[in-house]
């Protein structure tokens, strides 16, 4: 990482000159919406392929305005447990990055994703407006975020003169299922910059996130034997059971850790009822605080995997873990998000802050040891339901304070060098 001087600017020296791209921002707002209605109509769902390439080719055509090259990066695929048990390959598509002044002083990494949580069959599938609600897919999660990312680079980018802020543009076709196969990008590109701007939505009432939980996504495959429940229901054992044994063990470590929580999502397994069932697949969501909490209940985990498979006639392999840290509110997020305030400031916003126990790319970022604010796209809500909407007025808004936090950057008014110290 680049050595960089401490900032110096004052207000005044910040904000010179910013009035007319602020202005023209402002101007781009029905642009902005037009554009997010366009690209929510395509469906990308996470495994839908045919509409993750098409609209890696939208984004790779939007995002070439850039004055830098849009590179496709395939994608390792990832493995999913069957519900037979059994673990089978997933294929990813590609990450589309953008790559500008690499060689600047002060790196800066901005992520977003294109993938929904929507399948090609889910009814939700018709972006609209309604008065101030844009309601469709992706419209604010992050669709949305993509176009208020790129209209604040492009603004970022008329500021005369030669700039000492490069930036890496990442954005993945996985993240809605745990950035599986986008999670090394991340590391890279949060280990090489030196802060990182993520454009999930805000909360509907304007507020950001600065600290978030981590999150892990387990599956535990078991394996009985099947027998015929009239001949011979004493030869049988049973998988289904050893899963519900297991399921009430998880829930019942909730509450005993503070902030620590445990969701079983699903039990795959079992057929007709007069068959003792062979094969279950329980799975299960854990969510964790800090780094001590994540310790913990990775060891409860284990050990109720561990009693699964000493069940008589059972055998148990866990499967995942938690592939998103937790992000705490330390030294260096306080910093960032006492930059975004200050930024909020000059356009008139008295920004809050909350934590959240949602998890995204934010979390990768800062595990690599990169700060990073991580819901800098427009304010919405309904997220993952037919509930979906992003409020029209905030993406000339929250576009602005993108380019007043990168405008801080580059003309030192924040200390970028204090931040990974």
């Amino acid at each position: 990482m680049p050595p960089i001087s401490s900032g110096s600017a004052t207000p005044a020296a910040w904000r010179a000159g910013l009035d007319p791209v602020l202005e023209r921002l402002d101007g781009e707002g029905a642009s902005l919406i037009e554009t997010t209605l366009a690209w929510a109509a395509v469906n990308s769902g996470s495994y839908e392929l045919s509409g993750l390439a098409r609209m890696r080719s939208i984004l790779a055509d939007a995002y070439s305005a850039l004055p830098g090259a849009v590179e496709a990066i395939e994608l390792a695929p990832s493995q999913r447990v069957r519900a037979d048990g059994e673990v089978s390959p997933v294929e990813h598509g590609a990450s589309l990055r953008i790559r500008v002044r690499p060689e600047a002083p002060v790196q800066v990494a901005l992520t977003g994703h294109y993938d929904t949580v929507f399948p090609a069959l889910h009814p939700f599938q018709a972006p609209r407006r309604e008065g101030d609600l844009l309601r469709g897919p992706g419209v604010a999660d992050m669709k949305g975020g993509l176009c208020v990312m790129l209209a604040a680079l492009r603004a970022f980018e008329m500021l005369p003169g030669e700039k000492r802020v490069g930036y890496d543009v990442l954005l993945s076709p996985d993240e809605e299922i745990g950035s599986p196969a986008s999670a090394a990008l991340l590391a890279e590109l949060g280990a090489r910059a030196h802060l990182g701007m993520t454009y999930e939505p805000a909360m509907a009432s304007g507020a950001l996130v600065d600290a978030r939980k981590g999150s892990g996504n387990f599956s535990l495959a078991l394996q009985g034997r099947a027998a015929h429940v009239g001949r011979a229901f004493a030869d049988g054992r049973s998988a289904v059971l050893a899963a519900a044994e297991a399921a009430l063990a998880l829930d019942a470590l909730n509450g005993k850790q503070e902030g620590v929580t445990f969701n079983v999502g699903a039990v795959d397994g079992g057929g007709p009822s007069n068959v003792v069932p062979e094969r279950a697949v329980l799975r299960f969501n854990a969510r964790a605080p800090d780094t001590e909490s994540v310790a913990w209940a990775e060891a409860e985990i284990a050990q109720i995997a561990a009693a699964a498979g000493k069940r008589d006639g059972v055998s148990a392999v866990l499967h995942g873990g938690f592939a998103r840290p937790p992000k705490p509110l330390n030294e260096s997020q306080r910093t960032m998000v006492d930059w975004t305030r200050q930024a909020g400031a000059v356009l008139g916003l008295d920004l809050k802050f909350q934590a959240s126990g949602g998890v995204c790319e934010g979390n990768n970022l800062a595990a690599a040891g990169c700060p990073n604010i991580d819901t800098l796209g427009p304010c919405g809500g309904g997220l993952h339901s037919d509930e979906e909407f992003a409020l029209a007025s905030s993406f000339a808004e929250r576009a602005k304070l993108s380019l007043l936090l990168l405008t801080g950057i580059e003309r030192g008014a924040f200390d970028v060098a204090s931040l990974r110290q």
